[in-house]
């Protein structure tokens, strides 16, 4: 529904909730698995790995006049489905209506890959140590650096939503993108996901120190241990942003 000067009729944040409500009731009637993105209170990400996809989405210029809005839309949980795979993220945004975001993200280079694994390599001091989820500093600076980590540059990624809006980072898809960084609170392993690389080559490089054979076999890492290895006890602090300028921080 539109008002004056072909604009999106206005719609209260009560009205969005509600709305959203409803969207999500309906879908999950029609069977479609749906993974909202909750945030408790005003803090979107709390974690070592949430608070750095966050830091790295706003050390580029270009999206900080769009990314408040995004914040407000996330946090009132207008994020009603929020899906993350390979090179994609899929999200339903509840504003005015129901807007479908897709953000494409491009794999992480190999060459990148093979040097974030020989950087890390032995960074773990022992395999008991990373059963306890500690990474070094070491290993998490290596792994969110701005320009040779693992997170996506502006150039990586590219922006759609059924919105009207005629700029790539609308408030939808600013909304999704914080999404994706609560979702790394719970379930870290999704950045791994995301880039296609195998989270378990990063464990098997960064502790060679102590074979694991020593400790026997129940000390062997499963993949379910992942969360536990990146979500606990992270002993770094979060990168330092960088603000990009000229053609370095042009999207394709």
């Amino acid at each position: 529904m539109y008002g004056g000067w072909g604009w999106p009729k206005y719609v209260t944040v009560a009205e969005k909730r509600a709305k959203a409500q409803k969207s999500v009731a309906k879908m999950m009637k029609k069977g479609k698995k749906i993974l909202p993105v909750i945030i408790e209170g005003r803090t979107i990400a709390r974690t070592f790995w949430g608070k750095a996809w966050c830091d790295h989405l706003e050390s580029f210029s270009d999206y900080e006049n769009r990314l408040p809005r995004g914040r407000s839309y996330v946090r009132n949980g207008s994020v009603v489905h929020l899906n993350i795979d390979q090179g994609m993220v899929e999200a339903l945004v509840q504003g005015s209506s129901l807007y479908k975001v897709k953000i494409d993200i491009k794999t992480l280079d190999p060459k990148k890959w093979s040097d974030i694994l020989k950087n890390c390599s032995g960074q773990i001091e022992s395999v008991i140590e990373l059963l306890q989820g500690k990474f070094s500093s070491g290993v998490m600076k290596i792994i969110a650096d701005q320009h040779s980590g693992l997170f996506p540059s502006p150039d990586e990624i590219s922006l759609h939503c059924s919105c009207p809006d005629w700029a790539d980072m609308c408030k939808h898809v600013a909304a999704a993108l914080y999404g994706v960084g609560s979702r790394l609170d719970h379930e870290p392993e999704f950045l791994f996901k995301l880039r296609k690389v195998d989270h378990m080559e990063l464990i098997s490089k960064a502790s060679i120190k102590t074979p694991v054979s020593r400790l026997g076999k129940s000390k062997i890492i499963k993949e379910t241990d992942l969360s536990e290895i990146f979500g606990i006890d992270i002993a770094a602090s979060t990168p330092r942003r960088v603000k990009k300028s000229g053609k370095e921080n042009d999207k394709s």
